[in-house]
């Protein structure tokens, strides 16, 4: 049975495994150590909000929010930034039940709205989103403008 909650800081070994994974499945190298940071600052700050999902007890994958706002409806909106779901886990109903718990996180914060991008070739991904009724967005053409990344300290 697929449980989801949110992250807190005693998750943060397998959820860094999990992120590191998912980063690794968009190409980047992996980097532990970077996604054990990464994951325990957006803990600590609670600057957006970690969902786990857990398939029999076992953690099997996250969603990631990140609050934002929408000008033209002056509200609330969240960006769904990552999905994870072990390939071991997915077909068993944690990717649906992490997109539930997204929707009803935002509803509960009075968000209007979530919004995600995947990549074009992530078949599986997009079928996930269309069946669970995300809509593919025609109404905007999205860029992207790379900055160089700032060097960690330590």
């Amino acid at each position: 049975m697929v449980t989801t909650r949110p992250a807190v800081l005693p998750d943060l070994p397998t959820l860094a495994k999990l992120f590191d994974a998912y980063r690794q499945f968009y190409k980047q190298a992996a980097d532990l150590s970077g996604a054990e940071a990464f994951i325990a600052e957006r803990l600590r700050a609670q600057d957006t909000h970690l969902i786990c999902a857990e398939l029999d007890g076992i953690m099997v994958g996250f969603t990631h929010l990140f609050p934002s706002f929408t000008s033209t409806r002056m509200a609330r909106v969240f960006i769904l930034n990552d999905l994870f779901v072990l390939p071991s886990a997915r077909g068993k109903g944690a990717g649906r039940a992490l997109l539930a718990a997204a929707k009803d996180y935002g509803q509960r914060e009075g968000a209007v709205s979530l919004y995600l991008s995947t990549q074009i070739e992530n078949t599986s991904a997009q079928a996930l989103y269309e069946g669970d009724g995300w809509a593919l967005s025609t109404g905007f053409i999205p860029y992207d403008f790379s900055l160089s990344k700032p060097e960690r300290d330590g």
